[in-house]
């Protein structure tokens, strides 16, 4: 920062050069009027003072070019500063207070709020600095011409900078609440065009519309509060510098004419004037309009002085992997509003064996094995990695050594390559690759496109199904080869006869891997060496297969009832057939 410092200080000089050439060219105006015009006489020819106004104008054309320059290139650059520490700072920001804000929100305080600060830079920091500049070096003139015109010229700068300074909070409030409005819009079209297949699945259209609308139609009416306070604030302020120009005209007029002053003296006089009175309007319109760049950088400091998110918290980072022995014991977690998500959670596996989660929605399944990688921190019990307690484990360095694929697979608008590719941290060999696009039973469909492997994906996989992009995170996953594999339902989108190829690729590759899958179908779970149930975040059942399906409960209620609709539909086929 400290570079744009200087970038500021010589922008701001340059503009003090400016201002003095501007004052000269008054002063001079008054020379050439007293002395030349009135007089007859003077030490300098005409051709000289009509070339110290062109020098002088020249002075000052040239160093307001150039404050401008500076201005410019310290608040493109300052911004540039500004949106690449805030799109790295959000992503160090922890997993719950992503889960908390809303997407429209951050785009609009990382897009709009930095661009209102970066015309406060451009614009309105410079300006206050030329402003001041104007009003010193001309007031100082003034007081030289007379002392009694300066002092009247500056009556209406206490009213108004009051005036500016009442507009300031009013106006400040009115922007706050259309940054807000304009973030819930931003956050409407971002929803709407992520969810459009489900739009017109469900003929929402008119829906859809309709709410855009009416957060578009709030946005409007904030917006129209916001611009009458700006428009009420110009005819006040003008009207008020116009009568004190006008006041200032009419005393100096009638000190010319009374013989108080000299001819020369009034045109400077009335030339310095504008650059006392004009200063002081446009720094009112500057604090009123520095109302709009501090809302917008107090927006954007909530997000800054959020907690960052420690990778490197814990000092426990064994020199070869992990071997993947996991132990819950009374494991506790609840939110900060104090909702209890898990409960009493003990439990202990080996490593490669498959512990598989079972239980309603909402029943703890997924918040639990968010724990592993320590995107929630649980707030009772502990957990163990090979006898290490979890806590003592660098994020960073959990996160390495665990794969997820997600209920909802990402994609991101690359290529299949660089999807399949994403979070390996090296160069990747085409061998390696197909070798796991073969493993989740993606490979031949890849060669089916034009391209292979260079197919670009649309934004979020929209190119490919559900089941083809459940695949390529599934490959995405086995390509990182972790040491620990959360499935989170990782075969709910693909067919049966997909999942029967999944399953078996799965079985090979998970062997010394401890293995979580969470799922909603017993058939996937089968095989695992722990089958644990919830129910409002406590372990209500656990064994294997064999076990529970011996047992009253949840599990094999369950069992019976997907069991008897496989048995239905088998017979529901047949018949047709």
């Amino acid at each position: 920062m400290r570079g744009f410092r200087k970038l500021y200080i010589a922008a701001t000089l340059s503009l003090g050069i400016s201002a003095v050439a501007k004052t000269l060219t008054y002063l001079l105006l008054r020379y050439f009027v007293d002395d030349y015009l009135v007089a007859g006489s003077a030490a300098l020819t005409l051709p000289a003072i009509a070339l110290g106004f062109i020098l002088l104008a020249g002075l000052e054309g040239g160093f307001s070019f150039l404050s401008g320059k500076l201005a410019a290139q310290t608040a493109e650059g300052i911004t540039r500063r500004l949106r690449n520490y805030l799109f790295d700072h959000i992503q160090r920001l922890t997993f719950t207070y992503h889960s908390r804000m809303e997407t429209g929100e951050l785009i609009q305080r990382s897009t709009s709020d930095v661009d209102a600060l970066r015309r406060f830079f451009a614009d309105q920091a410079i300006g206050i600095g030329r402003i001041i500049l104007l009003f010193v070096i001309n007031f100082i003139a003034l007081l030289q011409l007379n002392v009694k015109l300066a002092l009247i010229s500056v009556i209406v700068v206490p009213v108004i900078v009051g005036i500016s300074l009442i507009f300031f909070r009013k106006i400040s409030k009115a922007y706050e609440e259309y940054q807000t409005q304009d973030a819930v819009l931003s956050t409407t079209l971002q929803e709407n065009l992520t969810g459009i297949r489900v739009v017109k699945a469900f003929a929402r259209q008119e829906y859809e519309i309709g709410k855009f609308e009416r957060d578009n139609w709030e946005k409007f009416l904030r917006g129209k509060k916001l611009l009458k306070m700006h428009s009420l604030f110009w005819p006040i302020s003008d009207t008020i510098c116009n009568l004190q120009i006008l006041v200032g005209y009419l005393v100096g007029a009638l000190m010319a004419i009374n013989g108080e002053i000299t001819v020369g003296t009034f045109l400077a006089y009335a030339g310095l004037i504008v650059w006392i009175i004009f200063p002081m309007r446009n720094l009112g319109r500057l604090i009123v309009q520095t109302s709009t760049g501090m809302v917008s950088y107090n927006r954007v400091m909530e997000i800054i002085k959020q907690d960052r998110e420690s990778l490197e918290t814990g000092k426990h980072r064994p020199k070869s992997d992990i071997l993947g022995k996991i132990e819950f014991e009374q494991v506790g977690f609840a939110y900060d509003d104090g909702n209890v998500a898990l409960e009493d959670i003990t439990f202990k596996c080996e490593p490669g064996q498959v512990v598989a989660l079972l239980g309603s929605t909402g029943s703890g399944k997924t918040t639990l094995v968010n724990l592993l990688p320590r995107f929630y921190e649980y707030t009772s019990g502990r957990i163990l990695l090979d006898d290490i307690e979890l806590k003592r484990y660098p994020r960073l360095f959990l996160r390495q050594q665990i794969g997820i694929v997600e209920q909802e697979p990402f994609l991101f608008s690359r290529t299949i390559r660089e999807n399949i590719t994403y979070g390996v941290g090296r160069e990747v060999p085409q061998s390696e690759v197909e070798a796991a696009a073969k493993a989740a039973a993606i490979h031949d469909i890849i060669l089916t496109f034009e391209k292979g492997y260079n197919t670009l994906v649309g934004e979020k996989g929209v190119t490919l199904s559900g089941g083809q992009k459940q695949r390529v995170a599934i490959a995405r996953t086995l390509l990182k080869n972790p040491r620990i594999l959360i499935l989170d339902d990782s075969t709910s989108a693909v067919d049966t006869e997909t999942e029967a190829e999944i399953r078996e690729a799965l079985q090979n590759l998970m062997k010394g891997r401890t293995t979580f899958i969470i799922a909603h179908r017993i058939q996937s779970i089968m095989d695992a060496d722990l089958i644990l149930v919830l129910d409002k975040g406590r372990i209500v059942q656990r064994g294997r297969h064999a076990d529970l399906v011996r047992q009253d409960g949840i599990y094999r209620q369950i069992y019976e009832i997907q069991t008897r609709i496989d048995d239905e539909l088998e017979k529901e086929i047949a018949s047709v057939s």
